[in-house]
């Protein structure tokens, strides 16, 4: 059986690697994303239906954009049994054209079907994405590769970030646990 882990891991293994096929160890076939996104420096659709839909959008789209791509999950897997997990997140990747570092956090709320354990519904809340120049990209790249992946806790993700003034909103972000 599947657990609620797995599920999310499969997802960032999906999307960072940008494999949809798997997915289907991720989501449910008739799994719901729903996107708040509360920034202009990316866009999605504010909801998509259907694990095929969700990859096209997560997946397969995203990796013709960016690559060098790490999700993060701020906090501790959740339990074996959870119907429901949120969390903060964290991603670092680059932009495939320009070379440029981005670096977003937000929050992800999963609700998790009680029988297969795959997600039924993701709410991706996008609360920061930074564009840093490419002269950035291998600090932001060597900070994110040294990290717990894909479970970080905040605290190792902020203690080792590099001093760039473009990313203080992500560090209060990350450091500020009761968001």
């Amino acid at each position: 059986m599947n657990t609620a882990r797995q599920s999310i891991q499969q997802y960032i293994n999906a999307k960072d690697g940008n494999r949809p096929h798997l997915l289907d160890q991720a989501f449910t076939p008739t799994a719901i994303l729903d996107m708040v996104v509360r920034t202009g420096a990316i866009t999605f659709p504010g909801h998509v239906e259907g694990r095929t839909a969700i990859g096209d959008v997560l997946v397969s789209r995203f990796g013709q954009t960016f690559e060098n791509v790490y999700t993060f999950c701020l906090a501790a897997p959740p339990p074996v049994d959870t119907e429901a997990f949120q969390c903060k997140w964290l991603v670092a990747m680059s932009d495939k054209s320009s070379g440029e570092a981005r670096v977003g956090c937000g929050l992800y709320d999963w609700q998790f079907d009680p029988q297969s354990r795959l997600a039924e519904g993701l709410t991706i809340t996008i609360e920061h994405m930074k564009t840093l120049p490419a002269t950035d990209l291998p600090k932001i790249m060597a900070w994110a590769s040294r990290l717990d992946y894909p479970w970080c806790l905040p605290e190792a993700a902020v203690d080792n970030v590099p001093v760039l003034h473009e990313l203080q909103e992500v560090v209060l972000y990350m450091a500020n646990a009761e968001q």
